[in-house]
């Protein structure tokens, strides 16, 4: 197919027929911006939000990126592209990519036995001869859950309590499903027990690093001027309250870190701290099945296994699931997030190659078809202007 710059290098136009021509297409692309930021704009107002930050991914580059709102509701600070995020449970896919390069080194295997890996017995007691592979924790089809929470191991070590009955389930590992944050609390500290590398230095030295992404899980060695404040919006008061807990220091616990059992101050499950442009970056690798720009992450057989379905119940692979709700006629690949008040979404859709990141520091807690209603009103927005 031509591009319009060529077809005008093999027509004799004239300068100034040149320029019209140009003017009338920056014109039309400005105009097709402004309806679509308008439509943004109208849906902030109509459910009350604090900042959105969104990027557009289609054939292999980020063609729109745009921050609306507040950074800092407070000083009335704008959001910016730059700026970064906890993002949630998108944070549990960066987990996964990060075990399945461990997986290539031969290191473990997905169906190790989840005792060996972490040292202390993890068996369901009522099941007490299946073993709980790494797959099931990575797929949330463990057995475990987050009933005694999952802040710290020590809510599961038998040597740390007496009642490690309650994180488990009354089926049998593997047979069921249940999204448990505990899963990938226990994923992240295996992979610095095999790595020999503290969890956070990981993921930053051998995933984001490597795409050029600024973030990471810890709020101590990130710039904090470039943290977008997280509010959660209490409806009886009409007004937006400051989470102070998502950007919280943890330098006292890192002073008496023990490697390969402290790595849950972190929160694999949730701790990623990125902005809307580097998590669209980072989600083109997966559209490109592990690699991008020529650098390659994990194998694509492992990508694609992040997206296969191992629970036909949720459509969960392992980090990454499959949903039809998010946009009317689209099946899509990715994951959502959502803590502190922060609303967020990565999804993608391999075979057309488009993907779309919205994220909200802060908005309508309302839900329309198991999405966030913001989230999925400015997804639908975002796609129908630049996609269909």
């Amino acid at each position: 197919m031509h591009t319009i710059s060529h077809l005008f290098r093999k027509a004799h136009y004239s300068p100034i027929l040149l320029a019209i021509i140009f003017f009338l297409v920056q014109t039309v692309g400005y105009a097709q911006h402004q309806s679509l930021e308008d439509s943004i704009y109208q849906i902030m107002h109509l459910r009350p939000t604090v900042g959105l930050s969104v990027a557009v991914v289609k054939d292999g580059k980020i063609i729109y990126n745009k921050s609306f709102g507040y950074k800092n509701l407070e000083e009335k600070t704008p959001l910016e592209n730059s700026d970064i995020f906890r993002i949630a449970s998108i944070s549990k896919s960066f987990t996964v990519t990060s075990l399945l390069q461990q997986v290539e080194k031969r290191r473990l295997s997905l169906d190790d036995d989840v005792s060996d890996l972490i040292g202390f017995t993890i068996r369901n007691p009522k099941f007490p001869d299946k073993k709980i592979t790494l797959r099931m924790l990575l797929s949330h089809t463990s057995s475990l859950s987050d009933a005694n929470g999952y802040f710290t191991l020590d809510v599961i070590n038998p040597a740390k309590n007496n009642n490690t009955a309650k994180c488990y389930n009354d089926y049998a590992p593997g047979t069921d499903y249940q999204y448990c944050n505990l899963n990938l609390n226990i994923a992240g500290t295996i992979l610095e027990r095999v790595s020999g590398e503290r969890f956070d230095h990981y993921v930053v030295n051998h995933v984001l690093t490597p795409l050029g992404i600024y973030g990471g899980y810890n709020n101590d060695e990130l710039d904090s001027n470039r943290f977008a404040r997280i509010y959660e919006y209490n409806w009886d008061s009409s007004r937006f309250y400051i989470s102070t807990g998502a950007y919280a220091s943890r330098k006292k616990e890192i002073e008496q870190y023990v490697m390969g059992y402290s790595t849950p101050i972190f929160s694999p499950t949730g701790g990623m701290k990125i902005s809307s442009t580097g998590l669209a970056t980072y989600m083109m690798m997966h559209m490109n099945g592990g690699k991008l720009h020529g650098v390659r992450i994990i194998k694509k057989k492992h990508e694609m296994e992040m997206r296969k379905p191992l629970s036909q119940k949720e459509l969960y692979g392992m980090g990454l699931h499959t949903t039809t709700n998010l946009i009317d006629g689209e099946t899509l690949i990715g994951h959502t997030g959502v803590a502190y008040g922060l609303y967020s979404s990565m999804f993608f859709e391999p075979k057309k190659k488009f993907g779309i990141v919205v994220i909200s520091n802060g908005c309508d807690q309302r839900y329309e078809h198991s999405f966030n209603a913001v989230i999925r009103e400015v997804t639908n927005v975002l796609y129908k202007e630049l996609i269909q």
